[in-house]
């Protein structure tokens, strides 16, 4: 079975308010890295919306810097799929799903193939109290936000979910990459 990941970007008091932090060279390596493993990308159609046109924009004008470009590169090679009922068309390798959220997930984890990173934050809050996401990627920004959305505000789970830490690296920036596994 494929595992689904989740990944954030977020401040030590807990905001995922993307303007708060900036990923330099060293982070956008990593998360490129992160993409070797996965062939599924699944957004709602918010995050959808942020991030098509702007990453197939930087990868045809390469205005990135080289790190960028490659991350550009990266997402718009993978297949992606948005969940939403409004939504409609998508545009190049992205497929729309109406129907059932936690129907259509399991469906999709059953699918041969790599890992499924799935973006956004209502996706991610419904994803994870239906306990269907396996791994967690946190880089916490050596920022204390004080405002802004939280990462986990919006959650309401029925029970704990235990986590293990099977990798954390620091960056010079004085990010932490945190990697943890579901248990």
């Amino acid at each position: 079975m494929r595992n689904v990941i989740y990944g954030m970007n977020i401040s030590i008091d807990g905001n995922c308010d993307h303007t708060n932090s900036t990923p330099d060279e060293e982070l956008y390596d990593y998360f490129t890295h992160q993409m070797d493993d996965v062939d599924l990308i699944v957004y709602g159609r918010k995050t959808y919306e942020l991030m098509i046109p702007y990453w197939p924009d930087v990868e045809k004008a390469q205005s990135g810097t080289k790190a960028v470009n490659e991350f550009a590169e990266r997402h718009n090679a993978i297949d992606k799929v948005v969940f939403s009922k409004t939504l409609a068309s998508a545009d190049g390798n992205t497929r729309i799903i109406r129907n059932d959220l936690e129907t259509e997930l399991l469906k999709l984890k059953q699918e041969p193939g790599k890992k499924i990173s799935i973006g956004g934050v209502s996706l991610r809050s419904q994803l994870m109290a239906l306990g269907l996401i396996d791994e967690y990627y946190f880089v916490v920004h050596p920022i204390i936000a004080g405002e802004g959305k939280r990462l986990l505000e919006d959650v309401v789970l029925k029970e704990n979910i235990n986590l293990k830490l099977v990798d954390a690296k620091i960056f010079k920036s004085g990010c932490v990459g945190l990697h943890y596994l579901k248990v």
